[in-house]
């Protein structure tokens, strides 16, 4: 058995696991992302946390042999470096995160954007197991997803593919003005659709600032609250179209669907469903649509991949 260690370096926190060449996880530890110290600490911490792991898998005689990365912000997977972040990590752009990595730890290193990890986690040892090709969409602060080829995600040519939140949604508008995006653009998906924009919305029609966050949103759902009700189901309906939009352009043999609102519960769940079964093709009408099965554990058994498949 072949062992590596996978790396989910998000903005908040950095998780890696030991993974076995048949996906199994053998240990996992987490950090929390020094997001404001810069890449270069960044990296000293990862590559501390890494050795932690190759120590405790050798202990069991697990011996790693590379390291496999799935990292926030556009990542050119050719160079291994950080092509444009956001602030959510501060000096992260520009950052050399394979060979940075293989200078501190002495292994090779691959590395991929954090949501292609995501899917290919999915994709080789979850919900899309066993598919020749396998659409990853994910609704939670941002919408993000991928597609994956025969194990292999499509990253673009410039390697911003994936951004399934940046087009234009018919319902990201409020009193006929398109809402604002996270990327600085109007009227995209993720303007109506990701799990901040819920609670966006439930404030900006009026809901009561004593529920603080979405959470919160979908507990008042839950217990009654039509406006609540209202907002989550014009946001699973944006979700839908745009995902069905997805498949009806891509013909994905399934589809998977991730992030803390495909965790919510049927509340959302039906009515995204719903909207994206309206949407198709009728050659596609019965395209399995299904929930992401590997939680927290996807993006470093798809980081794994990276290094274990080639």
């Amino acid at each position: 058995m072949r062992y590596v260690v996978g790396v989910d370096l998000g903005g908040t926190k950095t998780a890696a696991g030991v993974v076995a060449s048949d996906g199994s996880v053998l240990l996992t530890e987490q950090i929390p992302t020094l997001n404001r110290d810069g890449g270069e600490a960044i990296l000293d911490a990862t590559a501390a946390l890494v050795r932690s792991l190759v120590t405790s898998a050798a202990a069991k005689g697990a011996l790693v042999e590379a390291v496999g990365v799935g990292s926030a912000g556009v990542i050119n997977a050719a160079e291994g470096t950080v092509i444009s972040a956001t602030d959510a990590i501060l000096g992260w752009s520009g950052t050399a995160i394979a060979a940075g990595l293989t200078q501190r730890l002495g292994l090779p290193c691959a590395v991929v954007n954090d949501v292609h990890a995501h899917a290919l986690g999915e994709a080789g040892h979850g919900a899309g197991a066993g598919a020749a090709t396998a659409l990853m969409v994910a609704f939670g602060t941002g919408v993000g997803g991928s597609f994956v080829i025969n194990g292999q995600p499509v990253l673009g040519e410039h390697f911003v593919g994936g951004h399934m939140g940046h087009f234009a949604s018919p319902l990201a508008v409020h009193r006929g003005i398109p809402l604002p995006c996270s990327c600085g653009h109007v009227g995209h998906v993720e303007a109506i659709a990701s799990g901040p924009a819920i609670h966006a919305a439930y404030r900006r029609d009026g809901g009561s600032a004593t529920l603080a966050d979405t959470r919160a949103v979908f507990e008042s759902a839950r217990a009654g609250d039509h406006l609540a009700l209202s907002v989550i189901a014009k946001a699973a309906t944006a979700a839908g179209q745009a995902v069905g939009g997805l498949i009806n352009i891509l013909d994905p043999a399934v589809v998977v669907v991730s992030g803390g609102l495909a965790d919510a519960g049927e509340l959302w769940w039906a009515g995204m469903e719903t909207a994206l079964r309206a949407e198709l093709l009728a050659p596609l009408s019965q395209v399995p649509v299904v929930r992401a099965s590997l939680g927290n554990t996807a993006a470093i058994v798809g980081a794994a991949s990276l290094v274990l498949d080639h």
